[in-house]
């Protein structure tokens, strides 16, 4: 009987779907950001957190319903005060907030690459906590990774810019919140979770708004953010059927086309690309971030090679682009 620790291979048929998902999510994601970006150029920050909030729970309320959990969501308020829930879904808030801040001062393809940091941040952080050991070959893949995101954000004699370090800060804190993410109850539902999320993103947005001049809502620029609340939670879904079956290994790599689309929308609705120097960045990126889930992937098929020929079960290393999985 097969070991259900072991991570085996998946049909290549089941690779190509999750292939195409996350190709799907990635498209998602950067339509989000696009009018994310659209939108603070009328809204301040705090408003667009609450508008996309409102529809983000109204979104994820029906996810709730449709996968079956709404008796737990009437019955079961008190998950929501679960410490872990609540923790998480408070650093969403901030991440959220830290990276529209960002994007509203910062070209599109640059916020969007160095957000594709955070596995390499993920990897770092697992090692600082224990939870893995990383050899020579992953830690020169995380100062390459690190130098790529130092191309992009230019540091002066003055130091960073505020914006490039709240996007340095924004993927940080994704990394913390998706470790986190492993030590909530599995009792707890992700439609649930993710519920919490959105209420926590809404509930910033109201208080930051207490020190913003607010614009009217009624207005056709919140169109884009009642299709950025659509675009991150289809782009969500589509991650989860991505990383359901599929190797994650093949199909994390994938992410990192979201780059390329940053670069064209970045193009075609902002007229801007990235100089010479950010283009570098970009790709020390990708390259130190594709080559980390490569050794992931060698690391677990190496331990489960070795635990049958010492009559052991197979072990699962600690994964630490498992969780890389929502935005």
């Amino acid at each position: 009987m097969a070991d259900p620790l072991a991570d085996p291979l998946a049909d290549p048929a089941v690779n190509r779907r999750g292939i195409f998902a996350t190709l799907t999510a990635v498209v998602l994601w950067t339509c989000n950001d696009t009018c994310g970006k659209l939108a603070s150029e009328v809204f301040p920050t705090g408003e667009m957190m609450a508008i996309r909030g409102v529809f983000a729970i109204a979104i994820a309320i029906t996810l709730v319903v449709a996968t079956g959990h709404g008796r737990v969501f009437w019955r079961g308020a008190h998950l929501f005060l679960k410490p872990m829930v609540l923790l998480r879904a408070l650093l969403d808030s901030v991440v959220v907030f830290t990276f529209l801040k960002a994007l509203a001062h910062m070209q599109l393809a640059d916020v969007t690459a160095i957000s594709q940091a955070t596995p390499i941040i993920m990897t770092l952080l697992a090692a600082a906590l224990g939870l893995e050991s990383i050899g020579w070959r992953r830690f020169l893949a995380i100062i390459v990774g690190f130098s790529g995101v130092i191309l992009i954000v230019k540091p002066s004699a003055n130091g960073l810019t505020m914006y490039a370090a709240l996007a340095i800060i924004s993927a940080a804190l994704v990394a913390v919140r998706d470790l986190l993410t492993r030590y909530i109850d599995p009792a707890i539902p992700s439609p649930l979770i993710a519920l919490m999320t959105a209420i926590a993103g809404a509930l910033t947005g109201v208080i930051l708004g207490m020190t913003e001049e607010w614009q009217p809502a009624l207005v056709a620029p919140s169109l884009y953010l009642i299709l950025a609340g659509i675009f991150v939670t289809l782009g969500n879904l589509s991650i989860v059927i991505a990383y359901r079956d599929a190797e994650v290994g093949v199909v994390a790599p994938f992410r990192y086309f979201s780059i390329l689309m940053a670069l064209l929308l970045g193009y075609l609705i902002f007229a801007n690309l990235p100089d010479t120097i950010s283009i570098i960045g970009i790709l020390l990126i990708m390259a130190s971030g594709v080559y980390t889930m490569h050794r992931e992937r060698v690391r677990r098929r190496e331990a489960a090679a070795a635990a049958p020929a010492r009559g052991i079960p197979a072990p699962r290393p600690k994964d630490t682009s498992t969780a890389w999985t929502t935005r």
